[in-house]
This record gives C-alpha cells, structure tokens and sequence, in this order.
C-alpha cells in the first residue's frame, strides 16, 4: 500500500511542529518502527526549519509565505521533499555540507539530514527559484505492521 500526502505551510515556526506530527503519526498509523520515524522527522523538522528560515524571496519584490512538504510511503522507503520559494542553494551548499560542532546553532540541519537519511538530493528548483531538499529512508517494520510492504 502507498501513502502519500502535500502540505502547503506558512513559513512560520508553528509550521514545523506540524508537518512533523503529521508525519509521525501518518507512520505511527501504518506501522512503521519508531526509531526510523523518529529519524525521518527530525530530518524533516531541519528541512522544514531551513525552508521557514530561508524560504522567502521577499528582499526582490516577491511573496513567498509558503513552503510545500510532500511524503510518500511507498512499499519499503519513505520519500520527503520540501520546496520553498527563497533564492536557492549556491553551489557551495549542493555538496555534502561539512560537518559542525554539535553545539552549534545554526548550520546542522543539512549534515544531520545526510546522516539521518538513506539518500539525499539538495538542489534548486528547476527553472524557477527556490530550494528543494528530498531525502528518503528504507522503512523497517513493527511485527503488527496494518500497512506493511509485502
């Protein structure tokens, strides 16, 4: 069975508690072991965080007050992406972020996004402005799984 659902967010704080909840409850609900949600969301809750705090273009006349989170549970992986409206990624950002001091508060959302997914793709939006952040994760299963893969 495949899950998948879009939101559209205000680029505000309270965003991000949201998408998280609703992504731990949507694997909570199919069945998916909570340390692999657990790690989804804090990935999730960076991406979201980066997109709230980045996300917007207004400094060229534009209005960009939302961002979109989107998730896919499909068989054995989860796939998310946030896409915002901001003016993207440089080309010093699209690598693998360099790691940082684990106190640091500001510029560990992208490492632990690395390290808490399996596959990870940063870039911008093709054609247009914005950044996108997808990453994905194998699922691992609770024994009475109702929407375990087969």
């Amino acid at each position: 069975m495949s899950i998948w659902w879009s939101l559209h967010l205000r680029r505000e704080a309270a965003s991000v508690p949201l998408a998280r909840r609703l992504l731990l409850g949507t694997m909570e609900t199919a069945g998916v072991d909570p340390d692999v949600s657990y790690d989804l969301s804090v990935a999730l809750s960076e991406a979201c965080a980066n997109a709230v705090e980045y996300g917007g273009d207004t400094a060229h006349g534009g209005c960009s007050e939302a961002y979109r989170v989107t998730a896919y549970l499909d068989g054995e992986k989860c796939r998310i992406e946030v896409a915002d409206s901001g003016p993207g990624f440089t080309g010093e950002r699209t690598s693998r972020p360099a790691p940082v001091h684990t106190d640091a508060e500001a510029g560990r959302g992208l490492f632990l996004i690395q390290e808490l997914a399996d596959h990870v793709h940063i870039g911008n939006k093709p054609g247009r402005t914005g950044a996108v952040v997808s990453f994905d994760k194998i699922l691992k299963w609770r024994k009475d799984a109702p929407l375990m893969a087969v």
